[in-house]
């Protein structure tokens, strides 16, 4: 059967090497086999509806451009539309324009006689696919009508692929910025690996900073990002020589100025794939400044310190306040705590402090390895 075979040669066409079916990315369901005959002759008409039909069709049949318009708005749109040039009140281009503004994705082949010609490749540039000349071939039908609709289809499937370009290209920096930071957070513990004074000391900060940033109402957006960057805060230290990073004695005073690049180290390592991600810059460039201007690297006071920054400061100090290191024993979640609301108002944010308190009231809820 013609319908049979013209369905056959779509679906080879759609097949890829080794007989692998290219998926439909734009169905048109109640759409896809159906089309509209317009013309004011009704023998025309008729024969017209015959030839689509045998091709497989579904077809409807309009008298002219008016008829036709209405008829899609009560019946619904179609793949193919097949318009006389040549109709009394509405003609085919007039009908072709406001066709295809309320029905962009319909494939339209004019009908034209001899001397319409040049009226039927202005048709082409108003957006009909193609044009069939009076009187009409079944073989010649069923070349231009599969022709139309491959062009349709492909129309379709770029205007598919264009808008959903960017959610792929998201998704693919999605996956690709998932992958990098995960190999710098794996670069962190490996850090924190090789000495055991500071342990899990990222993560512990991270999961402070998360829970007291909560309790000052930022965000779920900004959490995520807090909780990233009290992972990554001390990522710079990976420029710094281990010699004063595991001093166990007080530093000198150019081995202070040496350890305190870890902040903008940190920041520079991070911008090429973390550039959107503000608040985990900031972090890591800002996590040990404080209230009174007296902190590094950029000597920020009072609120020029972003919130989410000052949120670590205090959750960092505590950290290390209450964890062993090289250079001294550690303190009591209480000495901490105590210590924490001396400095309040000079080293750290009140707010913060109080916020910090409230998130972990109970010392022996604290993950804390000494």
């Amino acid at each position: 059967m013609p319908g049979t075979r013209l369905r056959q040669a779509e679906r080879c066409r759609r097949a890829g090497p080794a007989g692998i079916l290219r998926p439909v990315t734009v169905p048109f369901p109640g759409a896809a086999t159906r089309c509209l005959v317009v013309d004011d002759d009704t023998a025309v008409r008729s024969a017209l509806k015959r030839i689509i039909e045998s091709l497989g069709f579904a077809c409807l049949d309009a008298p002219d451009g008016a008829a036709a318009l209405d008829l899609l708005e009560t019946a619904g749109d179609v793949a193919l539309v097949i318009l006389d040039i040549h109709m009394p009140q509405l003609d085919g281009v007039s009908t072709l324009r406001e066709l295809l503004r309320r029905f962009p994705d319909t494939a339209v082949v004019m009908l034209t006689g001899v001397t319409e010609v040049r009226t039927a490749v202005e048709c082409l540039q108003l957006g009909a696919l193609d044009y069939l000349q009076k009187p009409v071939l079944l073989e010649e039908v069923r070349a231009r009508v599969g022709k139309a609709l491959e062009k349709r289809e492909l129309t379709q499937q770029n205007r598919y692929y264009q808008q959903h370009l960017e959610d792929r290209v998201s998704e693919l920096d999605r996956r690709n910025r998932e992958a990098l930071i995960g190999g710098v957070q794996m670069m962190v513990h490996a850090l924190e690996a090789k000495d055991a004074y500071t342990s899990g000391h990222s993560q512990r900060v991270s999961r402070y900073a998360v829970r007291t940033a909560a309790l000052l109402g930022l965000g779920h957006e900004v959490l995520e990002q807090v909780r990233l960057g009290g992972e990554l805060h001390d990522i710079g230290k990976i420029g710094i020589r281990e010699m004063v990073l595991n001093k166990p004695g007080p530093l000198t005073a150019e081995e202070f100025e040496h350890i305190k690049l870890h902040t903008t180290l940190g920041e520079r390592i991070l911008q090429p794939f973390l550039s959107g991600s503000r608040v985990v810059l900031e972090i890591v460039r800002s996590h040990h400044e404080r209230l009174d201007g007296t902190g590094f690297p950029d000597r920020l006071r009072g609120d020029e310190i972003p919130l989410h920054a000052r949120v670590c400061v205090v959750v960092d100090a505590f950290d290390a306040m209450t964890t062993n290191r090289a250079y001294r024993a550690s303190r009591t979640p209480a000495e901490a705590f105590e210590e924490l609301r001396r400095c309040a108002g000079t080293h750290f944010d009140p707010q913060v402090v109080e916020a910090f308190l409230e998130a972990f009231p109970d010392p022996a809820t604290l993950p804390i390895v000494v």
